[in-house]
C-alpha cells in the first residue's frame, strides 16, 4: 500500500461525495420553486443512497471486475474476495479505498438527471428510473472505458468522466424530459429560480468537489493530479467570466446564477481532459466550453423546446462531449501528457467512436427504461399536486414557514 496515494484517494472520495451532498442538491434546490426545494433536496440524498447500496450489491462487479469486453462479470458482487488487505491492481491503494472512490461517482451521475426533471416527476419513478439506469447504462460504460472494455482497448482518452459520467447522464436527462413534458407554463411563464444564493452556494461547493473529481482520478499523489487540479480550476474560472461577458453584452446586466452556470460548463468540459493536458489547454477548454454551453442551453429551451430544466444536456452533456473530443488536439500542448505515436486526427476518431457510442447507448437504454417505469408506476404526478408543489403533495413537508 502507498500511504500518500491512499490518504489522497481517501480525501477525493469525501470531496466527489460533496458534489452530491450538499453541491449538487444545493445547486439544484436553489434553481426550483421554493414550493419545490425539498424535493429536490429529496431526490439527490435518496439517489445517493440507492446507487451506494447497488455499487456494493452488484455494480461495482460489472464495472471493473474481469468479463468480456462488454461487462464485468459477478465474481465482485458484495466485494466478495476483496479482503481488507487486497489492493486494486496496478495502484497502491486498498481496494476498499477504489471502491468508494469509484462509488461516488456512481452516486453524482445518475443524481445529475435530476435537473432535467425537477418540479413534476413522481419519487418513485425516480427511485426506479436511477437503480435501473445505474445497472443498465452506467455501469457498462464504466467498464468500456475504465474497467478494461472494448473503448479500453481502442485507446480512448476519458481521464475523469467527460464520456463515463456527462455524456451518459446529459443525453438520458434530455430522454427523460422530453418522455415526461414540460412544465406547466413553460416556455413563456415559468418562473426564475427562487434561491440564486443557494445555487451559487451549491456551484461553489461543486468547484471545491470537482478537485476530487479530476485531480483524484489520478489515483494517486502525482504530477498527473497536480496537473490536474490547476487545468480543473482555469477552466471553470474561465468559463465563468465567459458566461459574465456573454450576458453583459446581450442583456446589460451580469447575473449571478448565469456565471455559476458558467463555472459547471467549464468543470464537465474540462473533466475529460484534465489529466492529459496542460494550464493553456485548460483556459481553451474553459473559453470554448463557456461559449459552447451558452448556446446549448439556448437551442435546447428555446429552440427545439425541450423542458430540460436545468440544463443537464446543454452543460454537461454538452461540455463532457465537447472536452472529450478536444482533448485529442489540446493533449500536445506545452503541459500536456502527448499522444505518443498516434496521430491527433486518429485519435479524435478513437474519441468520436467513444461519444458516439456512448451517446446512442445511453439515449436507446434510457428510453427502454423510462418506458417501463411510466407503464409501472406512472412518470408524472397529477396537475394539481404540481400545482401545490411536491414538497407537500409528495413528502408532506414544506421548505420555508412564511
Amino acid at each position: 500500500m502507498n500511504a500518500a496515494d491512499t490518504a489522497w484517494i481517501l480525501t477525493s472520495t469525501a470531496l466527489v461525495l460533496l458534489m452530491t451532498l450538499p453541491g449538487l442538491a444545493l445547486f439544484y434546490g436553489g434553481l426550483v420553486q421554493s414550493r419545490n426545494i425539498l424535493s429536490v433536496l429529496m431526490q439527490c440524498m435518496a439517489i445517493a443512497c440507492l446507487a451506494s447500496v447497488l455499487w456494493l450489491v452488484v455494480a461495482y462487479s460489472l464495472a471493473f471486475a474481469e468479463g468480456s469486453i462488454w461487462l464485468g462479470g459477478l465474481q465482485k458482487a458484495f466485494l466478495a474476495g476483496v479482503g481488507r488487505d487486497t489492493l486494486f491492481p496496478g495502484t497502491g491503494l486498498p481496494e476498499t479505498v477504489f471502491f468508494s472512490f469509484q462509488m461516488t461517482f456512481a452516486v453524482i451521475t445518475p443524481a445529475l438527471m435530476v435537473g432535467a426533471f425537477v418540479e413534476r416527476i413522481k419519487f418513485s419513478a425516480v427511485l426506479l428510473i436511477s437503480g435501473a439506469w445505474l445497472l443498465i447504462v452506467y455501469a457498462p460504460v464504466v467498464h468500456w472505458v475504465w474497467g478494461g472494455g472494448w473503448l479500453a482497448d481502442r485507446g480512448v482518452m476519458d481521464f475523469a468522466g467527460g464520456i463515463v459520467v456527462h455524456v451518459t447522464a446529459g443525453s438520458s436527462a434530455a430522454v427523460i424530459a422530453v418522455i415526461l413534458g414540460a412544465r406547466g407554463g413553460f416556455p413563456k411563464t415559468v418562473q426564475p429560480p427562487h434561491a440564486p444564493w443557494m445555487v451559487m452556494v451549491g456551484a461553489a461547493l461543486l468547484w471545491v468537489g470537482w478537485y476530487g473529481f479530476n485531480a483524484g482520478s489520478a489515483l494517486g499523489a502525482n504530477v498527473d493530479a497536480g496537473m490536474a487540479l490547476l487545468v480543473t480550476h482555469m477552466s471553470a474560472a474561465t468559463a465563468s467570466l465567459v458566461w459574465i461577458v456573454i450576458e453583459w453584452i446581450r442583456f446589460g446586466k451580469p447575473s449571478l446564477v448565469g456565471m455559476v452556470t458558467g463555472t459547471i460548463a467549464g468543470l464537465a468540459t474540462v473533466t475529460p481532459a484534465s489529466g492529459f493536458v496542460g494550464p493553456m489547454a485548460g483556459v481553451l477548454l474553459g473559453l470554448i466550453g463557456g461559449v459552447v454551453c451558452y448556446i446549448a442551453v439556448d437551442l435546447v429551451k428555446h429552440r427545439w423546446k425541450i423542458d430540460d430544466s436545468l440544463d443537464v444536456l446543454a452543460v454537461h452533456g454538452v461540455g463532457g462531449a465537447l472536452g472529450s473530443l478536444m482533448v485529442a488536439f489540446l493533449a500536445g500542448l506545452p503541459g500536456g501528457t502527448g499522444l505518443g505515436e498516434t496521430s491527433a486526427g486518429s485519435q479524435f476518431g478513437v474519441q468520436l467512436l467513444g461519444v458516439g457510442s456512448v451517446l446512442v447507448w445511453s439515449v436507446i437504454a434510457t428510453i427502454i427504461i423510462v418506458l417501463i417505469v411510466r407503464a409501472l408506476v406512472g412518470l408524472r404526478v397529477n396537475k394539481d399536486e404540481e400545482i401545490e408543489g411536491l414538497d407537500f403533495s409528495t413528502h408532506g413537508e414544506s421548505g420555508y414557514r412564511f
